[in-house]
């Protein structure tokens, strides 16, 4: 198969992390840059980053690089892609972009003129003065910064963040991505006590759950490349099953907790559907009044914002009374994420450590003591 360019955008914050996952999972050449990593591999090694990566966003082939301060070179830059590689004479293949300090920054413009271009590439190459676009989707993206074209084509479909096991979220829930990637800064590997005590509609205690296993986030979900007619399926069910065969056994401690029942009924039905379910143990209760479960372990948790469920002051009050329950938990490593600027002022306590992150569009910071 032959060696193709990867990139795999995240969260801000989270691209070191992504570049070791990468890593862990022995893809070649793996390099960060900001907000995306990238990877160099044949189709068996997006088909594993697809399915396996927890914290990336989505996994994209890099086509072209090229300056584009035109219409013309954009057109030019386009059409000179070969296309037909990948997309085939009833492929439908929608664009998608952004442009930033460019040139060219109206960006129906650009998708115009991208679109325009592929069109004439494929019917030249098809010999079709019409494409009918009714087969399998080979979604291209465009990004444009500092007249810089970049060109993709998008292998995952929906972003990764969308596991398949969360049909129902709760008013404010955590990206899947970043709920694992909390998990991941917590280092919980499946030997400790793990608590979330705001955990809603359970993501964050899935995600430990799925990691505690080593399993796959991917397998309960389809990718855009799965019906690819340049993608052999073999490449898919080899992947799968190596994913599968990857997986731990073992005796898990995990507890979700939250004070409003209908938050746990959905986070319930959220684990069975993550096939995680037996792994895991929900009650209801009090974050600042239930005793701790255990006499160590590690707490990871996404207390109520200000900006989102509770008025701030309410929030504030909320994570002064956790902070003075957990006064005395010195054998619990805690992880919590927080947008509140003075949290530690109202926890109670300086973090050990602080690492910045966007939750979405929303400044937090996690707060590690340990």
């Amino acid at each position: 198969m032959q060696t193709m360019t990867f990139c795999v955008p995240c969260l801000f914050g989270l691209e070191g992390l992504v570049g070791d996952e990468l890593k862990r999972l022995n893809l070649s050449n793996v390099r960060v840059e900001d907000r995306r990593v990238f990877f160099d591999g044949d189709f068996a090694a997006m088909a594993k980053a697809n399915l396996c990566c927890r914290m990336g966003e989505r996994v994209m082939i890099l086509l072209s690089q090229f300056e584009a301060k035109s219409f013309e070179d954009l057109y030019q830059g386009m059409k000179k892609i070969p296309l037909e590689d990948f997309v085939p004479k009833d492929g439908a293949f929608p664009v998608k972009g952004y442009s930033l300090d460019s040139q060219l920054h109206s960006v129906p413009d650009c998708q115009a003129i991208v679109k325009k271009a592929a069109v004439d590439r494929l019917g030249a190459k098809y010999g079709l003065s019409w494409l009918p676009e009714t087969g399998a989707t080979y979604q291209i993206r465009f990004s444009i910064m500092k007249d810089r074209c970049e060109i993709f084509l998008d292998t995952s479909g929906v972003s990764l963040h969308k596991r398949g096991y969360r049909a129902v979220a709760n008013e404010a829930p955590l990206h899947e991505t970043m709920a694992a990637a909390l998990v991941n800064l917590s280092r919980y590997r499946g030997r400790d006590f793990f608590w979330d005590p705001f955990c809603g509609s359970g993501t964050i205690v899935i995600e430990a759950a799925l990691a505690a296993l080593n399993r796959a986030p991917g397998l309960n979900r389809t990718f855009a490349a799965q019906k690819w007619a340049c993608v052999p399926q073999e490449v898919w069910s080899q992947a799968y099953q190596e994913a599968k065969d990857g997986e731990y056994r073992g005796d898990y401690r995990i507890l979700g907790t939250d004070i409003d029942p209908a938050s746990l009924s959905i986070a319930i039905a959220n684990a069975k559907k993550a096939g995680v379910a037996k792994y895991i143990e929900f009650r209801e209760g009090d974050a600042t009044k239930l005793p701790l479960p255990a006499e160590r372990g590690v707490i990871v948790c996404n207390p109520p914002y200000g900006e989102r469920m509770l008025e701030q002051r309410a929030a504030q009050q909320l994570v002064r009374s956790f902070g003075r329950h957990l006064k005395f938990a010195d054998q619990w490593n805690k992880y919590i994420i927080s947008s509140e600027p003075e949290f530690e002022h109202w926890f109670g306590k300086q973090a050990t450590k602080k690492r910045k992150l966007y939750n979405g569009r929303l400044q937090c910071n996690v707060y590690m003591y340990y």
